[in-house]
């Protein structure tokens, strides 16, 4: 990359106790801009608030090149936008901090505003189907316990799908007690339903290996090492895979899977502050986001409670 300075700000990012993917979540940011400078032939230096005004709208377009294999990239979304806006953002702070002359000023860097999408949560019955497919979708009776086990745990806890994969064996206590380390190195508990918890076990019972994650791949290069683990990308995949056979018509993720977790909770009465903990979210108004009941609840709210519902008249 063509900027200065960039790998001191990845080692402070690092010295700063800061996640491996939030490194390179900045690091693969900053690609982009960098690949965006050297595009329009601007040198960093030159770098006013017209460029940041054309970079903000090269974000936005379909000419947008991934930083790694310089393909066409995905229509960004504003979060996403908004996202790679603030990586720049820290970048010019730090340079600031280094007592490097920059360019524009870090608050020259405007984010957008974001739209407020409809969640897309599919139904729960929907959700139960997804997550016991691989039991009769999967060929190899071991795969099909191991990923119905993963999306059992996923739906389970409402964890992350990048704190799954990073699940050892010795988290998890006798009574389905998992200790999870979030985003942010924010320590939380999260907790198996007897159900995920009976799954699990039966996975275990599987394994005769030395490895001390808690999911593992069969097969494939890495699959003798003993420092294998499942990677998020098969499991996007599967779900993927999974959706598709069954004909559910909701876009499904490992996320939407969190994101049932906290709709389903908030729809059996629990506690928004208890679904906050279980999420590992710092602030409520994150967990407000995620907490979405579906319009079949929100209709049937409306009926019970509405003071008028019972007046025909």
């Amino acid at each position: 990359m063509n900027l200065p300075l960039i790998d001191d700000f990845l080692l402070n990012l690092k010295t700063s106790n800061y996640s491996p993917e939030t490194v390179y979540n900045y690091e693969r940011d900053l690609m982009v801009f960098s690949s965006f400078l050297s595009e329009i032939g601007l040198p960093f230096e030159k770098v006013d608030k017209r460029a940041v005004a054309q970079y903000k709208a090269y974000l936005a377009s379909k000419d947008r090149k991934t930083p790694v294999k310089g393909q066409i990239g995905d229509h960004l979304d504003s979060r996403s936008l908004n996202r790679m806006l603030s990586s720049l953002r820290s970048y010019l702070k730090f340079l600031i901090e280094m007592d490097y002359k920059v360019p524009v000023p870090p608050e020259a860097i405007k984010l957008i505003k974001t739209e407020r999408k409809h969640a897309q949560v599919a139904e729960f019955e929907d959700l139960v189907r997804l997550i016991e497919s691989p039991t009769t979708l999967e060929s190899d009776p071991l795969v099909g316990l191991r990923n119905r086990t993963i999306l059992e745990v996923l739906f389970s806890t409402g964890m992350r799908i990048s704190e799954l994969c990073r699940l050892n064996r010795s988290d998890i206590d006798q009574t389905g007690r998992i200790f999870i380390m979030g985003k942010g190195k924010k320590e939380r508990f999260v907790y198996l339903t007897p159900r995920a918890k009976n799954f699990l076990e039966r996975y275990l019972s599987t394994r005769t290996d030395g490895a001390k994650a808690l999911f593992i791949p069969y097969g494939g290069p890495n699959a003798k090492s003993s420092n294998k683990r499942i990677s998020p990308n098969y499991i996007q995949m599967k779900i993927k895979e999974y959706r598709e056979k069954l004909k559910i018509n909701v876009p499904t993720s490992a996320h939407s899977l969190r994101h049932g977790f906290a709709t389903y909770l908030a729809e059996a009465g629990a506690s928004p502050a208890a679904i906050q903990i279980l999420l590992g979210h710092e602030s409520l108004d994150t967990t407000t986001r995620y907490v979405h009941a579906s319009d079949r609840f929100a209709e049937e709210t409306h009926r019970k409670f509405h003071p008028l519902s019972q007046f025909k008249k």
